[in-house]
């Protein structure tokens, strides 16, 4: 790398802002236009991997784009949220409390995160529980409990307009609903954990830095 080179030039950068168009044309359409806001947004999604992909291959892995890729998906469900309160609205204590979970326990993880990064001390690691490996360090597994968690909403949001084709007697996108709803749960569940684990850690360097402060005085 040199000092002339520039970040956002990027090509993962640069699909991150494509994806970022994609997602703002889906917000728009999502209240009338279920197949321009669905295919904007499931592109969008997509995009999400080969961003990921393009950025080791070449050699352009970058803080700002792992940001833009986070802000763009934390954004993207949480629209894709409100919608469904307004098309569901007897439900929508539970897609508050979605987006409750999926906002506050991301940043704080990721908050936490960085912090640690900056001092040298024994925090809890969930990546040293067996389960909780699985789902850091298989690729596969995290794609199938990502892709699950937004087909869950995005067949809830398409249910709204249409039951789709029917196979075997049940609509393709309600059998999508059904399938993707414990996947769903579970990424919830998930998200809480990471929250619960951030906040011992955050608790951990604060019991550090009292500490430190106190031998000063």
């Amino acid at each position: 790398m040199t000092e002339t080179e520039n970040i956002f030039l990027f090509v993962p950068n640069l699909i991150g802002f494509a994806r970022i168009i994609l997602a703002v044309i889906s917000f728009y359409f999502m209240p009338t236009n279920y197949v321009i806001a669905g295919w904007c947004y499931v592109i969008s999604a997509l995009l999400d991997a080969v961003d990921g992909h393009a950025a080791r291959y070449l050699n352009q892995s970058t803080k700002f784009g792992g940001m833009l890729d986070q802000l763009t998906d934390r954004v993207g469900t949480m629209c894709l949220l409100v919608n469904l309160s307004m098309f569901y609205p007897a439900y929508a204590f539970w897609f508050q409390l979605s987006m409750a979970i999926d906002i506050s326990c991301h940043w704080i993880y990721l908050h936490t995160t960085i912090l640690q990064g900056k001092t040298s001390h024994k925090f809890i690691d969930m990546s040293e529980n067996p389960i909780m490996s699985i789902y850091y360090t298989n690729r596969i597994v995290l794609f199938l409990m990502c892709a699950g968690n937004e087909a869950f909403y995005a067949a809830l949001y398409v249910l709204h307009f249409t039951e789709g084709p029917i196979l075997f007697g049940i609509s393709l996108f309600r059998a999508v609903l059904f399938i993707c709803a414990p996947i769903a749960i579970v990424k919830s569940c998930i998200s809480i954990l990471h929250g619960y684990v951030a906040a011992i850690n955050l608790s951990i360097i604060d019991v550090k830095e009292r500490r430190e402060l106190n031998k000063t005085k």
